[in-house]
């Protein structure tokens, strides 16, 4: 991708709900721009938006007003089809709850996006490979027969990274992903994302903690569905050694 070209562009954003006969406001015109290869953290206290604009980032919900480019392609008024279709192609999620299938084996939980992918041209075989090399990526090739109750929260939550991973996206969101871990956890799950952004990844993180913020590069605070400040953040945290095991597939 050419570098000028920015990984998310939105202008004058806003999301409007109808609930009965009031409005509800959940964000007022935002404009943001997001460069390749950065990581970005957002937060707020509740109710400030950041679940709302992570939803349209995700192109998971639709905003009301304004525009979205994301990597140079206007998303703001696709089909629900052709939504689904970015999502798969051009997104990885990671979620506080992992949102992994429970009959599914770890393998077969990171083959997901492919199953649904519309190249429709790789093998079983091809897909079981390149899932493979995704659990290597995060250190669990020891784990892709075990099924999610067989493994600790940080063991899924790598899992779900390297799900995301899968089809390659142009953008990472993580929500929370450190939400239901302990701080050992949470801090190998950071040491992982932050590997990932110096490898180039683009991510786009929400958070209400600022142990966490503190690995991204630039932190956004929403307030009221405003942005209240954008500021460049300062160097990672010391005694957060990255996770060495872990590489990019």
């Amino acid at each position: 991708m050419n570098s000028a070209v920015n990984i998310i562009a939105l202008n004058e954003l806003s999301k409007i709900y109808q609930i009965v006969d009031v409005q509800v406001k959940a964000l007022d015109g935002i404009s943001l721009q997001i460069q390749p290869g950065e990581f970005v953290a957002i937060m707020g206290p509740s109710g400030s938006g950041k679940s709302t604009l992570l939803n349209i980032l995700g192109c998971l919900d639709r905003l009301t007003s304004g525009t979205y480019l994301l990597g140079g392609e206007d998303v703001s008024t696709l089909s629900r089809e052709k939504l689904a279709h970015v999502r798969n192609r051009k997104i990885g999620f990671i979620f506080q709850s992992y949102n992994l299938l429970s009959s599914y084996t770890a393998l077969e939980n990171v083959m997901v996006p492919l199953v649904y992918s519309r190249n429709g041209k790789l093998s079983h075989a091809e897909r079981l490979q390149r899932a493979q090399i995704a659990l290597q990526a995060v250190a669990l090739a020891d784990r892709a027969k075990h099924k999610p109750a067989e493994m600790s929260g940080g063991q899924q939550q790598r899992v779900a990274i390297a799900r995301a991973l899968i089809n390659d996206p142009l953008l990472i969101l993580a929500d929370e992903p450190t939400g239901n871990l302990d701080s050992q956890s949470g801090a190998e799950i950071m040491g992982i994302l932050r590997d990932l952004h110096e490898r180039g990844r683009t991510i786009v993180l929400v958070t209400h903690e600022s142990e966490v913020a503190a690995y991204a590069q630039r932190i956004i605070h929403l307030r009221d569905g405003h942005i209240e400040t954008d500021h460049r953040n300062g160097v990672i945290p010391p005694g957060t050694p990255p996770v060495s095991s872990a590489q990019e597939g």
